[in-house]
């Protein structure tokens, strides 16, 4: 089995097909948020620091961190998200950028084995993330796109793949290292975006034996009842071969999903985490009845044993 470790300061967590499907909150980006854009430019992280904390209590197991804000000193930004946010919480983080000084800000500061969040099949990107991944010890994640843009072809977005972690094993980046983002298209614009992206990750999975990740509430861009969708969504991507995403935690439907696939892949033991977080409650006087239930039929197998005894 594939397993990709990452870590904190004091947690690892482990990516695999063999384990739960792993969680990876998406809320501390300001992309699409204007007022957690202007407030992290400002310096104000109260907002990071909120969304860190109830993140990880609805259950991520790490959490995603961009701090992408035009015009803005993002490389100090980033590097200071990441210091808050470990001083909050010992999950793993995932440290999210588009431009390379960044990404090295960020990695500077991290404590652990972080996930690099992202290398493209682009040459030019392939020179200089790589080095950043093999020299920090870090993982990365691969996104399924070169030069030519993004194929709506599948079979072209694995040979990209194929590609990179080729390249990063060319760097001495082992496989296990590397977790390939397929590219979830929006099913809204193309009908058979689910089918396309289910035999993608298997073919991944199979074939190139990697682990794999996506921003899964892509799939349901521009369509009603989004979180619906998303649910049942990620649950077929896990049953396809998906092993991690990075997404809402805030979303119960979605994080019920993700639970009901660990119980039906066998990731669950016993169930045991669906039952503790499902289990309803103890009606009030509950456990006096059960303990007065129980005393009663002791008592009546004494006085039967008694009775027994007393014929013979």
């Amino acid at each position: 089995m594939t397993h990709t470790v990452v870590s904190s300061a004091t947690k690892e967590v482990v990516i695999g097909f063999d384990r739960p499907f792993c969680v990876i909150g998406e809320r501390i980006n300001p992309t699409g948020r204007k007022l957690l854009a202007a407030e992290m430019a400002a310096g104000d992280y109260s907002r990071v620091r909120a969304d860190a904390i109830a993140q990880v209590e609805a259950g991520a197991h790490m959490l995603d961190v961009n701090a992408g804000i035009p015009l803005a000193d993002e490389p100090a930004i980033l590097a200071e998200s990441i210091q808050l946010v470990q001083s909050l919480t010992d999950v793993p983080l995932s440290i999210d950028s588009s431009i390379v000084a960044a990404l090295e800000a960020g990695l500077k500061v991290y404590k652990g084995k972080a996930l690099l969040n992202s290398v493209t099949g682009e040459e030019e990107r392939l020179e200089v993330v790589l080095p950043l991944v093999k020299k920090y010890g870090a993982a990365v994640i691969a996104i399924s796109n070169d030069e030519t843009g993004i194929s709506p072809d599948p079979d072209v977005r694995y040979e990209v793949a194929k590609k990179i972690v080729h390249r990063a094993m060319d760097f001495g980046i082992p496989a296990a290292d590397v977790v390939v983002d397929p590219l979830v298209m929006p099913v809204g614009a193309l009908n058979d975006a689910g089918v396309q992206v289910f035999r993608l990750v298997r073919r991944l999975r199979e074939e190139l034996k990697v682990n794999t990740c996506c921003g899964a509430s892509n799939f349901s861009f521009g369509l009603p009842n989004r979180h619906g969708l998303n649910a049942s969504f990620l649950a077929m991507l896990a049953g396809a071969g998906m092993t991690s995403a990075i997404m809402n935690p805030l979303r119960p439907e979605e994080m019920t999903a993700i639970s009901a696939a660990d119980v039906a892949m066998g990731h669950d033991e016993n169930c045991m985490r669906w039952i503790q977080k499902f289990r309803e409650p103890a009606a009030p006087g509950a456990e006096g009845q059960a303990q007065g239930a129980r005393g009663g039929r002791e008592n009546r197998r004494r006085r039967a044993a008694g009775a027994t005894s007393e014929a013979v």
